[in-house]
């Protein structure tokens, strides 16, 4: 599978009870097709107590959501789009949006 949304990414959620948030991948899933982004689909997990060392209690998790249901939020024309690839003349390959043809690279590459 080609990889359309990386580490690091701003994504918005296009479907479920996040519906419209945005927030940054922080793990990628592949084998799954799945990511993780931080303050997105939080669930609450009880958790029984191991001795002294672990009390139990409830706890935040953040859960993977499908790729399918994120897209790449482009900086420049502040909306999600797809992703696509163009070819620079020096061979090398970068990911642009598709509405406004602008360069989706992050900043430290």
């Amino acid at each position: 599978m080609i990889k359309k949304v990386k580490k690091g990414d701003q994504v918005v959620v296009l479907i479920g009870k996040d519906k419209g948030k945005k927030g940054k991948v922080t793990q990628i899933l592949s084998k799954k097709d799945q990511v993780v982004v931080g303050g997105i689909n939080i669930v609450k997990k009880h958790i029984k107590a191991k001795g002294r060392d672990q009390p139990g209690g409830i706890i935040d998790l953040e859960k993977p959501l499908n790729v399918s249901r994120v897209a790449v939020f482009c900086s420049k024309c502040q909306k999600p789009t797809r992703v696509g690839w163009s070819i620079d003349k020096s061979g090398a390959k970068h990911r642009i949006c598709r509405r406004c043809k602008s360069l989706l690279e992050k900043k430290g590459n």
